[in-house]
């Protein structure tokens, strides 16, 4: 079990990196079905942050937040899964939104969940559809990416290699 939250173990030797005074961390959670498809969310056009643009379960970690805790929290908000098992860090991203806001750090992990994987309850104020990804239908992660910020494209197939492998 995890010793910040009961409700949910980690696999040994997980990374949960500790950020630092005034860094601005957000978390990402690749969520795989019983087919080994990765869940994704549209982010609704009117956002400010990566508009119209696919994007994992994920958000920032709030002042006094672990990053696990933060990756629970926004999992149950933006799904209404719940996150049980934290199995892998799939690594650390820093990038710069187009929104003004500054440099970022993200960690993202390979996580299960409990719930109704076939309803998922979005926050339809902040994304515009869902769909689950895998080879043959990957590609769709670009859309409305410009070459080079396919983070999401790229986290995600390599999520699912590392499954295959």
């Amino acid at each position: 079990m995890s010793p910040e939250n009961p409700s949910f173990t980690v696999d040994d030797g997980v990374e949960m990196p500790d950020p630092a005074a005034g860094e601005i961390w957000t978390v990402g959670a690749v969520i795989l079905n019983r087919d080994g498809q990765a869940f994704a969310q549209r982010r609704s056009p009117d956002r400010r942050l990566f508009p119209d643009t696919w994007d994992v379960v994920g958000g920032h970690v709030e002042p006094g937040e672990t990053v696990l805790g933060a990756l629970g929290r926004e999992v149950a908000e933006e799904t209404g899964w719940r996150m049980t098992h934290v199995r892998r860090f799939l690594g650390t991203t820093t990038w710069t939104g187009d929104d003004g806001g500054g440099l970022r750090h993200e960690a993202d992990y390979l996580i299960e969940v409990d719930g109704d994987l076939s309803h998922p309850m979005l926050e339809w104020s902040k994304h515009s559809e869902c769909d689950w990804f895998d080879a043959d239908n990957l590609a769709r992660l670009k859309e409305n990416r410009r070459p080079g910020e396919f983070l999401i494209h790229d986290l995600i197939a390599r999520a699912l290699e590392d499954r295959e492998a």
